[in-house]
């Protein structure tokens, strides 16, 4: 994205909080393109101005941000969610992350820690207060141990290409240029694969590629 401006929306029910955030990222080049207060106002305004990088408060006067976040990230494949919270509870860190999103920082952090967050977001990161990155890593190692009740779908060998993509951080479009496919027939087999795995967005197919070892290139 370093030929263009990073956007962003900012979600807070503190009018004073969300306006300053708002002010600081503007004031350090990033385009604040919308500012919301509540869950649904959240959901509805990030589809029509389709952000780089939503911040997202959780406990909103209206509605749960992980609601919102869960609803963005499905929707909005491009969209990546950061969380800033006066929360770092774990269960909230945890629920999160199962939520879709890409970071959590505590709202302690500084206006410069804030400014790479959001910067390192949008390209692709996972940014989390000190400390909070172990907790995520075990859980999900936790996750990847725990015995299988079921036998994985199948999936194609086309959506098991493009779920090795996903799990690298390449976007819907960077995946249809590699394989020489429309962006909608990479989004096509991206919704099949959700659907087949059960899962909600791509946060969720990245960890499950990862767990299964579709991180890594393939043996030749």
């Amino acid at each position: 994205m370093a030929d263009r401006m990073i956007t962003v929306m900012v979600v807070d029910d503190h009018p004073i909080w969300r306006d300053g955030v708002a002010r600081d990222l503007s004031e350090r080049g990033f385009e604040v393109r919308a500012t919301a207060g509540d869950a649904p106002s959240a959901v509805r305004i990030a589809r029509a101005v389709r952000p780089d990088v939503v911040l997202m408060d959780l406990n909103l006067g209206e509605g749960s941000g992980v609601d919102a976040t869960r609803e963005i990230t499905a929707e909005l494949g491009e969209t990546r969610v950061l969380v800033l919270s006066a929360s770092g509870e774990h269960s909230d860190v945890l629920e999160a992350v199962k939520a879709g999103a890409s970071g959590y920082l505590v709202k302690s952090a500084s206006a410069e820690e804030l400014v790479d967050a959001v910067g390192r977001t949008a390209a692709g990161d996972a940014v989390f207060t000190s400390g909070l990155a172990g907790l995520v890593l075990g859980e999900y190692r936790r996750m990847a141990a725990a015995p299988q009740e079921a036998a994985a779908p199948r999936l194609s060998d086309r959506e098991t290409e493009v779920l090795r993509l996903v799990a690298k951080g390449l976007t819907a479009r960077q995946i249809a240029d590699r394989l020489f496919l429309s962006h909608r027939t990479v989004e096509n087999h991206v919704q099949s694969t959700l659907r087949k795995l059960q899962l909600h967005n791509r946060v969720e197919l990245a960890r499950y590629a990862i767990e299964h070892g579709l991180d890594a290139d393939p043996q030749q």
